[in-house]
């Protein structure tokens, strides 16, 4: 123990002397010395405009195909996750022509599938630790930096929340407070709320259902400290409607299908693009493509040279969710080491309790499915945790989600891989950025365009804006707006006899549209009222038919798919509620798109397919012998 203490000392001391100094002077020049002045003005306007509306997906793909060898792109972005998409935003606001193309839907990949969790790295400041790897400290600083930025760039969609870790002895007390104090520290200027010590008592009054006993001991207490929540596929979706109206031509369901080469210098000049929903294949053209496909950019390294060996280290990580009763609102619960090492989390996120998480090797696939041993796995580790009877059955959804470690071939495991993000261009005019996390996908972003203008020779007006650029939806919004939509709107339903009643605009529903859309709730609010729209999409969720239809025209929601699992997370929290809420999903969308009925019945087929991949109690096969 005496060890551990004087290397956290050590740390401590390291810390204040160096990393604290590079914090605050990293901070400060980012935000006071960077760029900005008239162009972030002018930036900030277009995406606050009350009025502004994203281009449609036919002027967007328009725009792509515009893009010939004469009058190129300057940057073609493939991928619509976090880095595509913060890439798009970081060099349109740098004043660059850019495209971006997504196979299937913005965040449908690893990016809807995260903790939920903007986190500073408090597992790397332990290896720094005690490996004495200033490296590993060097990524904590930099995580702190972008988690502050992070929520406040999308206030809306992003909070600070307290996360408790349980002590059943004292050394565990003593431990785990000096190591948070540390981090506090570490944090400086970037901290979002000081830990602290709780008495057993006070802890399970905070947090009820928390059990007094486990591994054979009495709990002695808990540690709470302050990390970000976020609802990560709304943070993507709005990152690729900011950059659409900051002037970017955004594609989703449009697929890279070869890479376009000049013969003469052996540079690719641009991408040969398949629309997915309307099967038209067209070549757009631009000076550098920005590779940014997660754990897919392999393949597309591959349609440039066949022989490219891979980068990625391919981890799973399977989460479930739980009824709300598992977790109180607004704590969350961090068991530091399970049995076999590994840290896993339970937090109340979206009015259900998500937990997670696992990390396992695995192989690339666009859907992966969580195995039942992963998802034992999780209810085992919080059953030693809870005095409640953790059941399979409980568990209302669980996925897995594809993290694209960067490959380090002298590493064991994927826990040993550093979440750091790697930067290369293999062949000439494709610039690949893979690894790195959700909490840096800005500075990524950054480091990608940097990468790209260096690459092509580019002429950007101004230096990235992005460190202090707010999402759209983020501008001018308080965590008091949703009573303004409470006040001043109804919900009018149609009943099943077709007849229309009002209904009140509910405190849940209210918050839901305030938090989900930020200043722009009152558009989704005016559709409940003004068309009919105000009916909650499922039983016990806050959802509302509006939003299927503001998606459809405001964010580029092409399918059913891409409304119940990344416009809405329905999918995400409970399957069965988002199976039951599909016909009515489809028929808005249908509406909205003109759709006829083949096409319904292939958005049923593809979104019914899409849930049982979701391993829910409803969907899956399981022995409930032990929960």
């Amino acid at each position: 123990m005496a060890t551990r203490l004087r290397r956290l000392g050590a740390v401590a001391a390291i810390a204040t002397a160096s990393g604290g100094a590079m914090l605050f002077n990293q901070s400060s020049f980012s935000v006071n010395d960077r760029g900005g002045g008239p162009a972030l003005a002018a930036v900030r306007q277009k995406i606050a405009d009350p009025f502004a509306v994203v281009p449609s997906r036919e002027v967007q793909e328009a725009a792509l195909i515009g893009a010939s060898s004469a009058n190129p792109l300057d940057i073609l972005v493939v991928g619509g996750g976090a880095t595509g998409c913060g890439a798009a935003l970081d060099a349109v606001t740098r004043g660059l022509r850019v495209g971006l193309v997504e196979r299937e839907d913005f965040s449908s990949g690893t990016s809807s599938r995260s903790t939920k969790l903007i986190h500073g790295g408090v597992r790397y400041l332990e290896k720094a630790v005690f490996n004495f790897d200033y490296g590993q400290l060097k990524l904590v600083f930099h995580a702190l930096e972008e988690r502050k930025q992070f929520i406040e760039n999308a206030p809306h969609l992003c909070h600070a929340l307290p996360c408790m870790t349980p002590c059943f002895d004292w050394f565990e007390v003593v431990y785990f407070w000096m190591g948070l104090k540390l981090y506090d520290l570490v944090a400086g200027a970037r901290l979002l709320h000081l830990s602290r010590y709780y008495s057993a008592q006070e802890s399970v009054e905070l947090f009820p259902t928390l059990a007094r006993n486990g591994k054979d001991k009495s709990l002695k207490g808990t540690v709470v400290y302050y990390d970000g929540q976020m609802n990560d596929s709304r943070v993507n979706v709005a990152l690729a409607c900011t950059a659409a109206l900051g002037g970017a031509a955004v594609l989703n369901h449009a697929e890279v299908v070869s890479l376009l080469k000049d013969e003469a210098s052996d540079r690719i000049i641009g991408a040969r693009i398949k629309d997915n929903l309307t099967g038209q294949e067209f070549d757009t053209y631009a000076k550098v493509i920005v590779n940014a496909a997660g754990p897919f950019c392999d393949s597309v390294r591959k349609l440039a040279d066949k022989e490219a060996k891979p980068m990625i280290c391919p981890s799973s990580g399977v989460h479930i969710v739980l009824p709300d009763y598992y977790s109180p609102e607004g704590m969350g619960l961090i068991v530091p080491k399970t049995k076999d090492g590994r840290v896993v989390f339970m937090l109340p996120w979206l009015g259900r309790t998500v937990a997670g998480t696992t990390d396992s090797n695995t192989s690339i696939t666009p859907l992966p499915e969580p195995h039942e041993d992963e998802i034992q796995f999780i209810l085992d580790a919080i059953c030693d945790y809870l005095n409640v009877k953790v059941r399979r059955t409980d568990v209302l959804s669980a996925w897995s989600g594809i993290r694209p470690l960067a490959m380090d071939p002298t590493a064991k495991s994927t826990e040993s891989i550093s979440r750091d993000h790697v930067v290369c261009e293999e062949y000439p005019g494709l610039v690949t950025i893979t690894g790195g996390k959700w909490t840096t996908y800005r500075s990524m972003a950054e480091d990608a365009v940097d990468a790209a203008i260096k690459s092509g020779k580019l002429s950007p007006v101004n230096e990235s804006l992005t460190n202090k650029l707010r999402l759209v939806g983020g501008d001018g919004w308080d965590p008091a707006s949703f009573t303004v939509l409470a006040q001043q709107y109804i919900r009018m339903k149609k009943s099943h006899a077709g007849k229309v009643v009002p209904g009140v605009m509910d405190t849940a529903a209210a918050k839901h549209l305030s938090h989900a859309y930020g200043t722009l709730a009152e558009r989704v609010a005016a559709i409940a009222q003004n068309e009919n729209l105000g009916k909650r999409l499922a039983h016990g969720y806050p959802f509302l038919e509006a939003e299927v239809a503001y998606c459809a025209r405001n964010e580029y929601c092409e399918s059913a798919v891409d409304f119940i699992a990344r416009r809405s997370r329905l999918a995400f929290l409970d399957t069965d509620a988002a199976s039951r809420a599909l016909p009515r999903i489809i028929d808005i969308l249908a509406t909205e798109h003109k759709w006829d009925k083949s096409r319904k019945k292939k958005e049923t087929e593809k979104a019914k397919q899409f849930l049982e991949t979701f391993k829910s109690s409803k969907n899956a096969q399981f022995h409930d012998g032990k929960h």
